[in-house]
């Protein structure tokens, strides 16, 4: 597996995804019950957003003065047209994770724990995945044109569902769940477990944590192979899979109260994936160079905002004028 970075670059990166995760439990009380606010989850969200475009400016300075500038620049560029995909891709989740805790009627002050776990079960995923792409697609280079086909007609399918909604109720896993293991009928607090005369007892919050983690292996079946349309380096593939991934709770934060003004952002993201579907199988007759890319997606995703916010708008004044 080709890659720019060393060994001591990995170590840095997994060291400092490490320490970030122990600042949020420690400091910012990742591990202690409150609802996040709107101001809160909006200041992490700059946080991580600043992060990763300082970690993508910070390998492109060491990428110049080591491989030169023309290499560094692709590399930095590949890195954040990797990161915009992982990034628009993980709003899908906050759509899903909505679905869930609405579904379930989680409290908001339970909800960050459960997202909490969601996340480290994201990372090990993704690390398992991207290895295991990486090794493919160096052995196999043709698996791309089959990345290619998935995501176009995963696009397809995601622009057909877009305005549906999965009946939870009806999913395997959950289903054997609740057949196998016995339950309590309401919250305790943040607990997975409880104790009652000596049984150990799953709580409701359990079968959500385990509807996020099947939520977590889905998508990353879906972004790891967009990202590939980018780059194959696995280094920029890990670092930007996992940036995208460490702001997903501020994201989820961020846009849980105004998610219904944004419902036609499912159909940006279904185009996305069909473009990126297109790239990788036209790759051998047309390269689409990594700033198109990024403006291709930008405004797929841009207008499906634009347009979101226009019915949203329009909606609520015929609702108004019917008052």
């Amino acid at each position: 597996m080709h890659t720019v970075a060393q060994p001591w670059m990995w170590a840095v990166f997994i060291g400092f995804v490490l320490l970030m995760l122990a600042i949020d439990v420690l400091a910012l009380g990742g591990s202690r019950a409150h609802k996040v606010s709107i101001r809160e989850a909006a200041a992490w969200s700059i946080v991580w957003v600043s992060l990763a475009l300082l970690f993508d400016f910070g390998l492109w300075i060491y990428l110049s003065d080591t491989v030169g500038r023309e290499i560094a620049t692709a590399k930095a560029m590949e890195f954040l047209a990797g990161y915009v995909i992982e990034k628009s891709l993980s709003v899908d989740n906050v759509f899903v994770f909505l679905l869930i805790f609405g579904h379930f009627a989680v409290p908001p002050q339970y909800q960050r724990k459960v997202l909490l776990y969601g996340v480290l079960g994201a990372i090990v995923m993704r690390i398992i995945m991207i290895l295991a792409g990486s090794w493919v697609v160096a052995q196999f280079s043709w698996v791309l044109y089959l990345f290619g086909i998935f995501l176009l007609i995963t696009g397809m399918r995601m622009l057909v569902a877009a305005e549906q909604e999965p009946d939870l109720e009806a999913n395997p896993v959950l289903r054997l769940a609740k057949k196998i293991l016995p339950f309590t009928k309401e919250f305790h607090k943040e607990k997975f477990t409880i104790k009652v005369d000596g049984k150990r007892l799953f709580t409701p919050l359990f079968l959500v944590l385990i509807l996020i983690e099947i939520s977590d292996v889905i998508f990353a079946v879906d972004s790891i192979p967009a990202i590939f349309a980018v780059t194959t380096d696995p280094f920029i593939v890990f670092t930007s899979n996992i940036f995208a991934i460490m702001g997903l709770r501020a994201l989820y934060f961020l846009l849980a109260d105004m998610a219904d003004r944004f419902h036609l952002l499912k159909f940006g993201l279904a185009f996305v994936l069909m473009f990126v579907g297109i790239k990788m199988l036209i790759v051998k007759w047309m390269h689409v160079p990594t700033s198109i890319s990024l403006m291709v997606i930008g405004g797929l995703l841009g207008a499906s905002i634009i347009a979101s916010l226009f019915v949203s708008r329009k909606k609520n004044d015929a609702e108004l004028k019917q008052k």
